[in-house]
């Protein structure tokens, strides 16, 4: 990945943050993952990757913050189902944005969402992973993009 793609889904983020909840949303600067040490928070919604490029991207985020986003939403519901929904729909609808601006070779998966840090094991991060962090309000969240 380059910075210009990384750029298209910095975009993706923004644009969902702003349509969905508010502008109050702060993408931070990109970094390398470390493998050993992936991040990981309550809820993550994974989409693998096929076609030209081949991996996953994910979002994580702390059950409190997607709380949050329901309440703006207007949805009382915050059973963990209802949360599990929520990150599952913020990667897919990032995922899509990302497919549009890459084209129809850039395949993805519907979204798998896992609840607590047991999906370590079952994320399959290259050493070229790029983490990108999200604030809104107080919480902390992020996009974990892994592509060869």
């Amino acid at each position: 990945m380059d910075e210009k793609d990384i750029q298209v889904l910095i975009d993706g983020v923004v644009h969902y943050f702003h349509s969905i909840v508010d502008k109050g949303t702060e993408v931070g600067t990109p970094y390398l993952a470390e493998y050993e040490d992936p991040v990981i928070g309550d809820y993550t919604g994974v989409i693998q990757i096929s076609g030209v490029r081949r991996g996953s991207i994910y979002f994580t985020a702390p059950s409190a913050m997607l709380s949050h986003i329901l309440l703006k939403q207007g949805e009382p519901d915050r059973s963990p189902q209802v949360l599990a929904d929520i990150v599952g729909e913020v990667a897919n609808t990032i995922s899509g944005n990302a497919r549009r601006a890459f084209g129809q070779e850039f395949v993805i998966s519907v979204p798998s969402v896992h609840i607590g840090p047991q999906v370590r094991q079952k994320l399959a991060l290259n050493e070229r992973s790029v983490v990108i962090p999200i604030s809104w309000k107080q919480y902390r969240a992020a996009l974990v993009v892994s592509l060869s």
